[in-house]
């Protein structure tokens, strides 16, 4: 499990969108509200942007937020009007490893997961490793079930050409429900190419983790936000409704659409 946020709209520091808040994620690391099975999030960190090229980039560390001695000059120095971030509390099985610090991202996207997969290792894991192309598995290097979640929906992409985001993670969900069975999956995602946030919050066999979202939060004038808590209790956050995905872009309102 984790917390994870992500901003969109006019170019703001790493510091306003990490830090500042009243809540943010920098809080979040040890006073998270809303966190199920765990109390700190104290596994590593790691937040993500697009360059002034357009490629995605990240930068992770596997230890606590507070530690990190390169984040205040980084925080104060990095300006972007789109950003992922992540801080983690490592599932059972999984290491504490930069490798398995999120973001993750290819040449086109960046994603992020809240949650876990029941029975990944033992069961889930091999089936995903038996539908990815060479290609897309040799991209993988940690082994959680996150980044085996992003890497089936590349391949997702790859294999259904035009098919809409929404369609492919509605397919993404649907083939980890029959390869979990009645066991129980959390499956919180937040993945952007840049242009497009989308944010689900979704889970099967289970209730789903927190997630809320704003475009009014003075804070962040002309920008909207996805969290999985509210960085301001006093701001017009709203809860993303279960087995829905939301929809951010620079020009329009947020969208949601049932999964």
């Amino acid at each position: 499990m984790c917390r994870h946020a992500a901003y969109l709209g006019p170019a703001i520091s790493l510091q306003q969108f990490l830090i500042d808040p009243p809540h943010s994620l920098y809080q979040q690391s040890w006073n998270a509200q809303e966190l199920k099975y765990a109390r700190l999030n104290a596994d590593g960190y790691g937040f993500g942007w697009f360059n002034d090229a357009g490629n995605p980039a990240t930068y992770t560390s596997a230890m606590p937020i507070w530690s990190d001695h390169n984040l205040a000059s980084l925080a104060g120095s990095m300006q972007y009007p789109l950003w992922v971030g992540e801080i983690r509390s490592a599932t059972i099985g999984n290491p504490v490893h930069a490798y398995n610090t999120q973001p993750f991202h290819d040449d086109r996207w960046l994603f992020v997961h809240n949650g876990y997969v029941s029975n990944f290792h033992e069961q889930v894991r091999p089936s995903i490793t038996a539908q990815l192309s060479p290609a897309v598995a040799a991209d993988i290097r940690g082994n959680t079930d996150s980044e085996y979640l992003f890497a089936l929906f590349r391949q997702i992409l790859l294999d259904e050409k035009d098919i809409a985001v929404v369609d492919a993670l509605r397919m993404l969900f649907r083939r980890i429900g029959e390869l979990t069975g009645d066991n129980e999956s959390l499956l919180n995602l937040l993945l952007t190419d840049g242009k497009t946030l989308y944010a689900s919050r979704h889970a099967i066999n289970h209730e789903s983790p927190s997630l809320y979202f704003t475009a009014t939060d003075p804070q962040f004038p002309q920008g909207q936000l996805v969290a999985s808590e509210a960085f301001d209790p006093d701001a017009d956050w709203q809860r993303v409704p279960e087995h829905h995905l939301l929809m951010l872009t620079p020009d329009g309102a947020p969208a949601l659409q049932a999964l």
